[in-house]
């Protein structure tokens, strides 16, 4: 019988046929030089494989890692080291779905404490992808079932937001790379508002420990407070916050309780060396990044549009 199969980068440079990416090697920098750290891609899913690839004309969408990537730093002896049955696994593929509300709030999950990789960590609901499932099919499993929300495919419009590569530990200082992923961030509009969605909440209590709806006065706060920097978030973007923000605890039943959690929690960074602590992961924030400007762009151009019309 055939082992189950996993859907795994694959590289697509100039012509050549798409090579399987090795799990020591770094996906943004198959695009970009040795120190940049973003770069825009191309991607799709064929036949079970993720093709990433550069467009001849350009355009695509931000695939980004972290500065201290650990893929990006690590040594040809650190390297060597990794035990070779994680050398030989090749790079996951994740999707992770920003769900956005008709009142433009977004659904974040913390991570439960039991969880192999990043426990305690708010992140959006997300996962890995099945074989022959596309994006779209694999979020929405995802996100009905760590959530319970069983959202249609034609309810909602997908938007591919950005790239993130994801590596755990997240940090070299933190232990030899164990897990290597390319999460795709995609973005679902929803025609309900938090509070109805919030009424369809049913999460698996294995996967999500809380659930919290961050709107973006909230989200510009999260992402200003960036991983790998020592700089305070601007007072202006803190101005009129709460000390606390709500979120719903999910019992080891699946129950749901208010809650207040401090708002520094969300503001902490990724700690250099000792153990992790309850966060919004690196990846999220570049997430949350994206879903702002995305909101601006949709102000601006209906704005734009609503004055044109006002002046014809």
């Amino acid at each position: 019988m055939d082992k189950v199969r996993r859907i795994l980068v694959h590289v697509c440079r100039e012509s050549s046929a798409p090579q399987c990416a090795r799990f020591v090697q770094s996906i943004t920098g198959q695009f970009s030089s040795s120190e940049e750290d973003e770069v825009e891609v191309n991607c799709c899913l064929e036949e079970n494989q993720f093709l990433l690839f550069r467009g001849e004309k350009g355009g695509g969408i931000p695939l980004r890692r972290p500065a201290f990537c650990p893929i990006k730093h690590l040594s040809i002896t650190e390297a060597a080291a990794i035990p070779l049955d994680v050398q030989q696994r090749g790079v996951d593929v994740g999707v992770a779905v920003i769900l956005q509300s008709a009142n433009q709030r977004v659904l974040l999950t913390r991570r439960a404490t039991g969880l192999r990789i990043f426990p305690n960590v708010w992140v959006p609901p997300g996962g890995h992808i099945e074989p022959d499932e596309t994006l779209l099919d694999a979020g929405l499993r995802e996100l009905q079932e760590e959530t319970g929300l069983k959202l249609e495919p034609e309810d909602v419009s997908p938007q591919m937001l950005g790239l993130w590569e994801s590596v755990y530990p997240p940090m070299l200082c933190r232990g030899s790379p164990q897990r290597h992923h390319i999460v795709s961030y995609m973005l679902l509009h929803s025609s309900h508002t938090h509070l109805q969605l919030q009424a369809g909440l049913r999460p698996e209590p294995a996967e999500v420990s809380g659930c919290l709806w961050a709107d973006a006065r909230l989200a510009r706060a999260v992402v200003s407070a960036t991983d790998g920097e020592e700089a305070a978030a601007p007072p202006e973007l803190l101005d009129g916050l709460p000390a606390s923000v709500r979120v719903s605890d999910v019992s080891v039943d699946g129950a749901l309780s208010d809650s207040e959690l401090p708002l520094d929690v969300l503001l902490s960074r990724a700690p250099s060396c000792g153990p992790d602590r309850e966060r919004v992961s690196t990846g999220t924030k570049f997430a949350l990044q994206l879903w702002i400007r995305s909101l601006d762009t949709h102000t601006h151009t209906h704005t734009h549009t609503h004055t044109h019309t006002h002046t014809l």
